[in-house]
């Protein structure tokens, strides 16, 4: 076993709600290229911290939870911009965890590369992809989303799509635009995420009206997911 070139932000232990139906850790990679604008994990949005987590320690870790974890999930900031992510999802997958990530899809060749290592994979769509740039602050990031959902959706891996929906950015109408999109490419189910606004005093932004999901329905399977 060697030392994977990754930056780790942080590990959790045990989580029931990272893998669908599966008992897993969550590994939290350091860096992002995308400042979004509701961003729930914002401490991992820099390439660089003091408090860094070495890989080596996470994986004696795993090695003692074997039989009592299921999946290790990969998430952040953004898991697809570590040099070392191949590496660390092989070793990590050579314990006889599942594997899965977490990612909005920023680069799509490294996406590619991990794709056989992993078991599921939980999709961000930020909005429609001619407005992705008021969500990430990042021009031409839809570029990034859009090749490595065509990734995505041309594998064998299992997914999730969701959307969080800031409805300060996001309109029903682009809604309906996403919904027929993916319904366009076969995808079954689309989850919308709640928002919330993290603060002193957190601010949860609503979710379109039960008219507006029902109409939504009407293209795609829907799931709301509250936080």
């Amino acid at each position: 076993m060697s030392d994977a070139a990754i930056n780790i932000g942080a590990l959790l232990k045990f989580s029931t709600l990272d893998y669908p139906g599966q008992l897993s850790a969550v590994i939290f990679c350091q860096g992002c290229p995308n400042h979004c604008v509701y961003c729930h994990n914002p401490e991992f949005i820099p390439y660089k911290s003091s408090s860094l987590v070495n890989f080596n320690e996470v994986f004696d870790f795993l090695s003692s939870r074997r039989g009592l974890l299921d999946a290790v999930v990969f998430s952040g900031g953004e898991p697809l911009v570590q040099d070392g992510l191949r590496d660390a999802m092989a070793q990590v997958k050579s314990l006889g965890y599942l594997i899965g990530l977490h990612t909005s899809g920023a680069n799509p060749s490294k996406f590619h590369e991990v794709l056989p290592y992993i078991d599921w994979i939980g999709f961000d769509i930020k909005t429609v992809f001619d407005k992705y740039a008021t969500i990430t602050g990042q021009v031409n990031s839809e570029e990034k989303a859009r090749e490595s959902l065509d990734v995505l959706l041309s594998s064998n891996v299992k997914y999730e799509i969701r959307t969080t929906v800031d409805t300060r950015y996001i309109s029903f109408d682009d809604l309906c635009s996403i919904a027929q999109m993916l319904s366009e490419r076969g995808v079954i189910k689309w989850v919308l995420q709640e928002c919330i606004l993290r603060g002193d005093h957190d601010e949860h932004i609503a979710l379109p009206s039960n008219d507006e999901i029902d109409r939504l329905r009407e293209i795609i399977d829907i799931e709301i997911r509250k936080q």
